[in-house]
C-alpha cells in the first residue's frame, strides 16, 4: 500500500493554499480532488471580493484570518501578477435610522484590526459615487476584487513546484484510523477503488467537509459539523448601468450573518448584483428568474438608476454553512481532532465567506498545526 506524509482532501482555494504551504522537499504531500480540476464548487462560484474583516464577531477566526488574509492577498497578487483591483467598499445608510448600525460596524471593524475605516457624509459619498443614494456610509478602503482562478492556478503551480502531487478525478470514499495514521479509500474516474495510507489527513473539502468528517468516525451532529447548503444567486446589470458604480456598494446589513444584496464589480469592468442567500436541500446552480423583482426592490433605495429590465440572471454558488436557518453566525472550524481520538486528522468545516480572502492565512494557520504534529 502506498504511503504518504500529508494528504489534503479538496482542491478549492483553501485546499490549494494549504498544499502550497505544507509542501516541502522533505515531505510527501498529496492533494486529492473529486472533480476534474481545481475550484469547481464554492471557490469558482462567488463574488471574488477581497473582504476587510468588519462583519465578524471579535475573536472569531473569521475576523482574524480575514484581516490577515486581506493583507497577504494583496501582497501575493502584486508579487505574482495575479489580477486584482482594490476598489474599496461603501456600506451605505439610506435613512438616518441606519446610521447607528454603521457606527456599530465601524467599532466592530476597529476591534477586529481593520485599518483606515471612516464614516463619511452624504456629500463625500456623492464625490466618490455620484449616482448612488446615501445619507452616510462606512468607507472601507481595503476591500477589493480578485481573479480567483488565477490565484488558485498560482497555488496549484507553487504546490507542484514544491513537490506535492495533485490528483484530480478521485473521490475519498472511506477513512480508517490505523497505527500511525489513516488508511484512505479513493474511487478514481473509472470507478476503481484504491487505498493508501497517510500520516496526516487534512479535510478541506468544502461542501463535502461534514461528510468527510463523518467518514473519519465523527458524529457530525454532536460535533456541530453538519453542513447546510446556503445558495447565493446573482443578477447581471445591463443597459450600460454597470458604469454608474465603481466600488463595492453594500447596504446596511439586513440581519446578522447576511450582508445583503450589493454591487459586485468585476475585472472586466462589468457589474452584477448579489448574492441573494437562501437555504436549499440540494445543490443546483440554476438562477430563479422570478427573483428579479426581489433584486430590484433590494437595491433600488441606494442604486436609484437601476430599473427592472436592467437585470438578467447570471450565476449562483453554494455556501457550506454550519449554522442552520435562524441560528446565529458560527465561526470557521479549523481543528486538530486529537481530542476525538484522531491524532493527525485536521478538520476544516464550514469554510464559507470570507474563505477566499482568508485562504492564505488559513494555509499558514494549518501549516503551523502540521508543524506541531510532524
Amino acid at each position: 500500500m502506498e504511503t504518504t506524509d500529508i494528504t489534503i482532501i479538496g482542491a478549492g482555494v483553501v485546499g490549494l493554499s494549504i498544499a502550497s504551504q505544507v509542501a516541502q522537499k522533505n515531505r510527501n504531500v498529496v492533494l486529492v480532488e473529486r472533480h476534474s480540476g481545481f475550484g469547481q464548487e464554492t471557490s469558482s462560484r462567488n463574488s471574488e471580493v477581497i473582504h476587510a474583516g468588519i462583519y465578524y464577531p471579535e475573536g472569531f477566526l473569521k475576523a482574524k484570518l480575514c484581516v490577515a488574509g486581506n493583507i497577504m492577498l494583496y501582497r501575493i497578487c502584486q508579487e505574482n501578477k495575479i489580477p486584482y483591483k482594490q476598489t474599496g467598499k461603501l456600506i451605505v445608510a439610506v435613512t438616518e435610522k441606519q446610521v447607528p448600525d454603521l457606527e456599530d460596524l465601524l467599532e466592530k471593524g476597529k476591534r477586529n484590526g481593520v485599518e483606515n475605516l471612516s464614516l463619511i457624509s452624504s456629500k463625500k459619498v456623492g464625490e466618490l459615487e455620484p449616482h448612488i443614494t446615501a445619507c452616510a456610509a462606512l468607507f472601507v478602503p481595503s476591500a477589493g476584487i480578485i481573479d480567483s482562478h488565477r490565484l488558485m492556478k498560482f497555488w496549484e503551480t507553487k504546490a507542484k513546484d514544491s513537490g506535492a502531487s495533485i490528483i484530480y478525478g478521485c473521490e475519498v470514499k472511506s477513512i480508517e484510523k490505523i497505527s500511525g495514521g489513516y488508511r484512505v479509500g479513493v474511487n478514481d474516474s473509472s470507478g476503481e477503488t484504491f487505498f493508501f495510507s497517510t500520516r496526516i489527513l487534512i479535510n478541506s473539502s468544502g461542501l463535502e467537509s461534514g461528510n468527510i468528517a463523518a467518514r473519519a468516525g465523527i458524529d457530525i451532529d454532536e460535533a456541530g459539523y453538519r453542513i447546510s447548503y446556503c445558495k447565493g444567486e446573482y443578477f447581471r446589470v445591463g443597459g450600460g448601468k454597470h458604469k454608474l458604480a465603481q466600488r463595492l456598494i453594500y447596504p446596511t446589513p439586513p440581519k446578522p450573518g447576511f450582508v445583503g444584496i450589493h454591487t459586485v464589480p468585476d475585472l472586466q469592468e462589468m457589474m452584477k448584483l448579489g448574492p441573494y442567500d437562501y437555504y436549499v436541500d440540494k445543490i443546483n446552480y440554476d438562477v430563479d428568474e422570478t427573483n428579479r423583482e426581489l433584486f430590484y426592490r433590494s437595491v433600488k433605495p441606494f442604486l436609484p438608476f437601476i430599473e427592472l429590465e436592467d437585470l438578467k440572471p447570471d450565476t449562483s454558488g453554494i455556501h457550506p454553512k454550519i449554522q442552520k436557518p435562524g441560528e446565529p453566525i458560527k465561526d470557521f472550524i479549523i481543528t486538530h481532532e486529537e481530542k476525538r481520538g484522531l491524532p493527525g486528522f485536521i478538520n476544516l468545516v464550514g469554510i464559507e465567506s470570507p474563505g477566499l480572502t482568508s485562504s492564505p492565512a488559513i494555509g499558514s494557520y494549518v501549516e503551523k498545526m502540521v508543524a506541531g504534529i510532524i
